[in-house]
């Protein structure tokens, strides 16, 4: 068994001297392995890199039990909307020499000092960034280290501040110590990400282990007859399929170990790429010790079993190769259980509630849609012979490459099955992108006259003093304040409502309330509720300061309650009550919190900006976010522009791999059948009849599955878009880009071709044979 493993690797390098043909052979199945290789090992590194950064989230989460000789760490969370990004902030005091210091920190930062993550120092130093710049304003003394973040685009800022001003503010933590709990449970995927990971992973590696197979059968009829010349030599059946395997072998072994070098080559580029608006440490993606192994076994053994797989059909005697005549009948069982298992599971989504049950339907989307495309390439062969078995007449171009088709349609159909599925997953991808990009947001998208440029939440203490930072800013007309409330009902029915108290401009910032005077009380509709549903109703306040409610004065609700819809009012505000301070004489409200509203008829940006230079002194007992729809589409637009550009890249990487695909089959047909080629050329065959031949030979399957291709795109994507609850967006362009590509595939892996194929009609081929 040795010796003929080994004779079959002499031969794989063209049996003591390296020829043309062998060396194409051992190159295409080392690439081919090479990248499927590299692939499957990003894949196996998804435990650990879950597994990495679940460990850090539990590290870094604060322990509040008092511990003895410990002195507790004074943590305020903080949290800054910048509009462009979000900066998640904490503002930290030591009490003592004992206090511990979170993790990725190597001391605690002293007043007006900061540490910031890499990705904070970096959006700080951006454009997009002066509005956080602005509130948080430090002199800037560390780095956060990897262990005090999660992700590697985490923007985290540790501010240090004042023990005295820190002790007593609100919702601050006495923290003694960080980790020591369970791990975690690690974010699960978003249902539109869930969608997205499954096809992803079938429209990578399918091309790429469609390419290793095709490369390991390169070169077959030339292999054939040395495997032939080793039976006149007295090699039995069985030695020469132990022969052909190790001849695919090598180029298996040496495409492992240049893929394992490739992914050690790429692996420190994976800190740069943003995925899911997230990016990851290099370090976290480190393939599992079973992945490892499980790569190293099955990928070499792909390659050998397509090799030994090809033979199956093949009888190889000492004086010559045998083909089976008629191909036998493709079993449809197992193939159309595919399809209808991915059909099944997708359409069992449309029996669920919009946005409900998101993990299980995240799983049953990606199940659904990854079987769907398998299905794809499981049923192209099939369908191309169900329809070149009814092709009748043409021309002569066209006949030949319908007869070809008849005889051998499964090649050719499993090479653009590839292609197909990268065609079916763009489809799927882009659609998903564009709909989300495109897609408003739900609820009302009223907006004020001017409009709503800054929120200002913050204690009442601090009010008089934001007022007056915002003089040299604003004017005071452009600026409004609104106190917000918990309401319960009296009667213990557990009915509640929120309510904002203002004046007259103040409600009008929130909704329509057209002829409004001191004692008015609003109602915004929800969901259908009647609009007078708390008329009359006898409520009273509640506040949450503790962990059990607080109940104040109480209150009942006018039975001249004007109703508003909700498309008139803010979306935030969907079913609350607005009222005015005279429908509230005689009751003491409780303390509660206050937002100041600040309008602009013009730049909302620029307002936003100057807003959070001008309140900058108040650091973090101010809360700021901009206006409804001010950033959303602009976030929105720049994550589908990444997610955009990655799968152009991505698609345009898969495709070039199925073209070459293509093309190998086209290059190794023409070796094959250049006997034939040559006698037509003889016989008055023109040139271009051949060409135009192979070119329809190829066309026919791509045509075929560019139908699946959409179909199944088209199936993957509605049920997607319908739970997820938004319009869905057809992009025609993107359609005909598809498609577009798939043809000019087709052409240039023909026009690639035709060099062999002149050379191959030559009179003095036919000669030599």
């Amino acid at each position: 068994m040795i010796r003929d493993l080994m004779l079959g690797l002499r031969l794989a390098v063209g049996g003591g001297r390296i020829s043309g043909q062998a060396l194409l052979r051992l190159a295409m199945t080392t690439l081919g392995v090479a990248m499927a290789v590299t692939v499957l090992l990003a894949a196996a590194s998804v435990p650990t890199l879950v597994s990495a950064q679940e460990e850090r989230e539990a590290g870094q989460a604060p322990s509040v039990v008092p511990e003895p000789g410990v002195d507790p760490l004074y943590q305020l969370d903080w949290f800054i909307d910048a509009g462009a990004d979000y900066v998640q902030a904490t503002v930290v005091a030591p009490s003592g020499d004992h206090t511990p210091v979170p993790p990725g920190l190597d001391r605690i930062p002293g007043p007006g000092e900061v540490i910031l993550s890499p990705a904070a120092a970096e959006f700080l130093a951006s454009p997009e960034g002066r509005v956080a710049q602005e509130r948080i304003d430090g002199t800037v003394v560390g780095e956060v280290g990897q262990a005090g973040l999660v992700t590697a685009n985490d923007v985290v800022v540790y501010v240090g501040a004042p023990l005295e001003t820190l002790r007593t503010a609100e919702n601050v933590d006495r923290v003694y110590g960080f980790g020591g709990a369970d791990s975690l449970p690690g974010d699960s995927f978003g249902v539109l990400t869930a969608a997205l990971v499954g096809p992803l992973v079938v429209v990578f590696l399918l091309p790429l282990l469609i390419f290793v197979t095709t490369a390991s059968r390169m070169g077959a009829a030339q292999r054939e007859r040395r495997l032939a010349a080793l039976r006149l030599l007295g090699v039995s059946s069985r030695q020469v399929r132990r022969v052909a395997a190790a001849e695919s072998l090598l180029g298996a072994l040496v495409g492992l170990l240049v893929g394992g070098a490739l992914f050690a080559v790429l692996r420190p580029l994976i800190g740069r790429i943003e995925l899911f608006d997230t990016r990851f440490f290099p370090e976290d993606f480190t393939p599992t010790l079973l992945g490892i192994a499980a790569i190293a076994v099955l990928v070499p053994a792909l390659a050998v079993g397509a090799a030994v797989f090809g033979l199956r059909r093949v009888v190889v005697e000492p004086l010559g190769v045998v083909r089976q005549a008629r191909p036998r009948r493709r079993r449809m069982g197992w193939r159309w259980s595919i399809a209808g298992l991915g059909a099944a599971l997708m359409l069992s989504t449309l029996f669920v509630e919009q946005r409900a049950h998101a993990d299980l339907v995240g799983v049953v989307l990606a199940a659904g849609s990854t079987l769907l495309l398998i299905s794809v390439v499981a049923l192209l062969p099939w369908a191309v012979e169900k329809l070149v078995n009814r092709l009748r007449g043409g021309s002569p171009a066209w006949q030949l490459a319908v007869r070809r088709l008849q005889l051998d349609s499964g090649t050719a159909s499993r090479v653009v099955s590839g292609l197909v599925v990268v065609l079916a997953g763009a489809i799927l991808v882009q659609t998903l992108i564009g709909t989300v990009s495109t897609g408003q947001p739900r609820g009302s998208q009223w907006q004020p006259t001017p409009a709503l440029a800054a929120e200002l939440r913050l204690p009442a203490e601090h009010v008089t003093e934001a007022r007056r930072l915002l003089a040299d800013t604003v004017t005071s007309t452009d600026v409004h304040q609104i106190q917000e409330a918990v309401l319960e009902s009296v009667d213990g029915s557990g009915s509640g409502a929120f309510v904002r108290i203002g004046d007259c401009a103040a409600l009008a910032t929130l909704a329509e309330v057209g002829s409004c005077a001191d004692g008015d009380v609003f109602v915004v509709g929800l969901d259908g509720s009647p609009a007078d549903r708390h008329a009359g109703e006898r409520m009273r306040f509640v506040t949450y300061t503790t962990d059990e409610p607080e109940y104040g004065p109480t209150w009942t609700v006018p039975g001249d309650v004007q109703g508003l819809p909700s498309e008139k009012a803010n979306r935030l505000v969907a079913g609350e009550v607005l009222t005015t301070p005279g429908a509230l004489r005689g009751v003491e409200l409780p303390d509660a919190a206050h937002t100041l509203y600040v309008m602009a008829d013009g730049d909302r940006a620029g307002m936003y900006e100057a807003v959070a230079a001008a309140i900058s002194p108040l650091k973090w007992n101010v809360s700021m976010s901009p206006g409804p729809g001010m950033f959303e589409a602009e976030r929105l637009e720049e994550v589908a522009g990444t997610m955009t550009g990655l799968l152009l890249t991505a698609s345009l990487f898969v495709l070039a791999v199925a073209a070459l695909s293509l093309l190998l089959v086209s290059i190794e047909q023409i070796v094959e059948r250049r006997r034939p080629l040559a006698a037509l050329s003889a016989s008055g065959v023109p040139l271009s009849v051949l060409a135009r031949s192979a070119l329809w030979q190829n066309t026919v399957p791509v045509a075929v599955g560019v139908l699946l291709a959409v179909g199944a795109g088209l199936g993957v994507t509605l049920p997607t878009v319908r739970y997820i609850g938004l319009d869905i967006q057809l992009d025609a362009g993107l359609l005909g880009t598809v498609c577009g590509a798939a043809v000019l595939t087709v052409l240039v892996s023909t026009v690639l071709s035709l060099p062999l194929l002149r050379q191959a009609t030559r009179l003095e081929t036919l000669r030599s044979e």
